[in-house]
């Protein structure tokens, strides 16, 4: 019984390891990008990144086939419309509208905190699309924490002008894509296991970022690529989009889909307010950036925010 009961909470305890895992993997993905952007143009990236993953997880799905975690399964045909929905949200329209919000807004800091605030939408969407419980405990615990992510990514800035007109609905549409993929995956029958849907997902997203990438990148036939970069930041740029692949776009999406199944999207949502407190973490750790005692104090709230939106 006692073994049983071990059992037990180790199964409770798992989706908050698994999506702390995720935003800690995620949180890594932005200094990634930097890396990888020095070689090679954003579409071609994108479409590298996630030709890899597809590939990874088709390889793995088929040397694991029957195993229940890893096994790749056929889809039914009334199940289609739900996983292409899904793809076309996430990761196909959230990088879309993404990139062009950053674009679009003059200050990276304000794109920052603008599409940091997925918690705040998920519990609306939560609760009209899935009927899901949303609690008070819940709501403060969002708001605490939103509160932190915002002192964290505010605190030490600069430039908090907004630039284009079209940066705020373009970011907007990019929190709502990435709360649409969260619904999308609590729809999408649980007969899936995570591996399987997230291979189904990021193979819809490729169908739609090669034809865009013909029209962008691909006119070029691969003359955007730089031809005197040296080898060292050559291989970091590779060696940074195999880890968009295999972790950011692969074990993160994975563990993110299964915490959204145990946890629902409420809860897991609320975990997104953490990411800019990991990457603060690592600037500090790895690139001395400073981290003041307001940052610090960010931290502790968005720390804060998460237990207290967990309490049932």
């Amino acid at each position: 019984m006692r073994f049983f009961s071990k059992y037990a909470e180790m199964k409770n305890i798992l989706p908050y390891i698994a999506v702390v895992t995720s935003m800690l993997i995620w949180s890594v993905s932005g200094i990634a990008i930097k890396f990888a952007l020095e070689v090679f143009p954003p579409h071609t990236m994108i479409v590298v990144r996630f030709s890899l993953s597809v590939l990874l997880m088709l390889v793995i799905g088929l040397a694991c086939k029957g195993n229940p975690l890893l096994g790749l399964k056929k889809i039914e045909r009334q199940d289609i419309p739900v996983f292409l929905l899904c793809g076309l949200s996430e990761p196909c329209l959230y990088y879309i509208t993404e990139t062009y919000a950053y674009k679009a807004l003059s200050s990276p800091t304000i794109a920052e905190a603008l599409l940091s605030t997925s918690p705040l939408l998920a519990p609306l969407f939560a609760f009209v699309f899935l009927r899901e419980r949303v609690t008070l405990w819940n709501i403060a615990g969002i708001v605490v924490s939103t509160a932190g992510m915002l002192m964290l990514v505010f605190v030490g800035a600069s430039d908090f002008s907004i630039g284009s007109m079209w940066g705020l609905p373009l970011a907007f549409a990019a929190v709502s894509m990435a709360v649409t993929y969260t619904i999308l995956l609590k729809r999408i029958p649980e007969k899936y296991n995570p591996f399987t849907t997230v291979f189904y997902t990021q193979v819809v997203a490729l169908l739609f970022f090669w034809p865009l990438w013909g029209f962008t990148d691909g006119m070029h036939a691969g003359g955007l690529l730089p031809a005197d970069v040296p080898a060292d930041v050559w291989w970091r740029a590779c060696g940074s989009i195999v880890y968009l692949a295999a972790f950011s776009s692969v074990a993160a999406f994975v563990m993110f889909c299964y915490t959204i199944r145990r946890i629902g999207v409420t809860r897991t949502n609320a975990f997104n307010n953490i990411r800019p407190a990991f990457t603060a973490l690592f600037m500090y750790l790895f690139l001395a950036e400073q981290l003041p005692a307001g940052k610090l104090a960010g931290i502790a709230l968005i720390i804060a925010g998460l237990f207290i939106s967990q309490k049932k």
